[in-house]
């Protein structure tokens, strides 16, 4: 197993400076870059091993403080457990930062991150890949098509509101972007009902882009994350396969 050096960084950015987790074979040469974006609960122990297990496997993975503007992580106090049902006071806090966080700054920020992966001596020349969680699997999206030059693949991770009939729904970026991508849904997600999920699908397909959606069934949304009650082993797991898989072809 690769030794992994892991350390917090800060990226500047064109609104401040984003702080961030920056994990590394232990050996410091040039790997493919991984750009991890967060979910609503934000850069936190379970995302630095997260991105440490991607970094296990050969790469040098990034996890930006997406809400940086309100502050360092963690930007809302949160316990080792995370159940929103016994403590809806979370999601209060959390739900005027993440609607702040709009397109335009995130694809802002996603400049700035994809422009310090390139300038990192740890990172290997090239395209890098992406991989995101609830709200970030809408950020990994958006990045594909407005860096198409810079993203060599994408994942998402029971992602909501992905294709919505909004003008600037995420999935209306399809026709640009040239990168491989994988979307895990969870079964079992209001934020992502079946419309939306054939509409993205369709989005893609018509637009050419070498893509895989998958359902994962009886998966709640946030299966991902082990700190929290929607966690499913079995759908982690399976997202660990579909993720290391995407990144084995690309790189």
């Amino acid at each position: 197993m690769t030794s992994v050096q892991g350390t917090a960084v800060d990226i500047p950015t064109e609104d401040g400076v984003a702080d961030a987790y920056l994990a590394h074979p232990g050996d410091g040469s040039p790997r493919p870059g991984v750009l991890l974006y967060q979910d609503a609960f934000g850069l936190r122990p379970h995302l630095r091993a997260m991105a440490d297990r991607i970094a296990e496997a050969g790469h040098t993975v990034l996890v930006p403080n997406v809400f940086y503007r309100h502050g360092r992580a963690p930007v809302v106090e949160l316990p080792e457990f995370i159940d929103p049902s016994a403590r809806p006071e979370i999601f209060e806090r959390l739900g005027p930062v993440m609607r702040s966080l709009t397109d335009e700054l995130a694809v802002r920020d996603a400049g700035a991150y994809l422009r310090w992966l390139a300038d990192s001596p740890l990172v290997a020349d090239g395209p890098v890949a992406l991989t995101g969680y609830c709200m970030g699997a809408r950020l990994s999206l958006l990045t594909a098509g407005s860096y198409p030059d810079r993203v060599a693949a994408a994942a998402g991770f029971h992602g909501g509101r992905l294709a919505t009939d909004a003008p600037d729904s995420p999935h209306l970026v399809a026709g640009r972007v040239t990168a491989e991508l994988y979307f895990g849904h969870a079964d079992d997600d209001p934020s992502l009902p079946p419309e939306q999920i054939e509409r993205l699908e369709q989005a893609l397909t018509e637009a050419g882009v070498r893509h895989r959606c998958e359902v994962y069934e009886g998966a709640r949304h946030g299966f991902t994350q082990a700190d929290t009650a929607a966690y499913s082993e079995e759908g982690a797991e399976r997202h660990w396969a579909a993720l290391l898989d995407l990144l084995k072809r690309t790189f």
